[in-house]
């Protein structure tokens, strides 16, 4: 991307917001397809299962260069490795069983989910309105620990598993963006005096 902007005043959130709003629609669109046409599709299950950690990894990447790039953001560096870890480590695993798979998404949350809770503190001091995120982090962590586990059991497991996580980020995003959207409303608005 020309031109690296490093603008992150609380005054200035437009690029996070639009950030946190794409990173929703993507996510809700996931869901949507997880639970409908991908549950009865076994090759666009997979493919979703392959784009979700492709995806983070891209959306990380962009941010980060965005803010000033990943040399300057380090979870989303992190983030960012991992991601593309986890890409290639579900490819891999589809090729055994979806329990393999849930077992990558569950190490790949419970790393990925850290990271976002690192990223959200450090920017708290620039943006402000970043308990979502820290709140998502940690929820990515637990419920990684929890997919983990399930991933050792023996109930059948597709797609629809991995949609709730996925559906839970995307309300963190959804709650991230109106925030600061509400946020940047208030501090323009014009003080009225008592």
């Amino acid at each position: 991307m020309p031109g690296q902007m490093n603008d992150q005043s609380p005054s200035s959130n437009g690029w996070l917001k639009s950030y946190y709003y794409l990173r929703f629609a993507v996510s809700a669109a996931w869901v949507a397809a997880a639970f409908t046409v991908a549950k009865s599709s076994p090759p666009l299950a997979a493919a979703m299962l392959v784009a979700y950690p492709a995806w983070d990894a891209l959306a990380n990447y962009i941010d980060a260069r965005r803010t000033g790039g990943l040399g300057r953001n380090k979870s989303q560096l992190l983030n960012f490795a991992v991601s593309i870890v986890a890409t290639i480590a579900v490819a891999i695993a589809l090729g055994h069983s979806m329990n393999a798979v849930l077992s990558v998404y569950g190490v790949w949350a419970v790393v990925s989910g850290v990271f976002q809770l690192l990223t959200a503190a450090r920017r708290w001091k620039t943006n402000g309105a970043q308990w979502p995120m820290i709140l998502s982090g940690a929820q990515s962590a637990l419920a990684g620990l929890f997919f983990v586990k399930m991933a050792g059991g023996t109930e059948n497991i597709g797609i629809a598993n991995v949609a709730p996580y996925a559906a839970f980020g995307a309300f963190y995003f959804l709650v991230s963006a109106l925030w600061l959207s509400v946020s940047d409303i208030l501090r323009k608005s014009p003080r009225v005096a008592s």
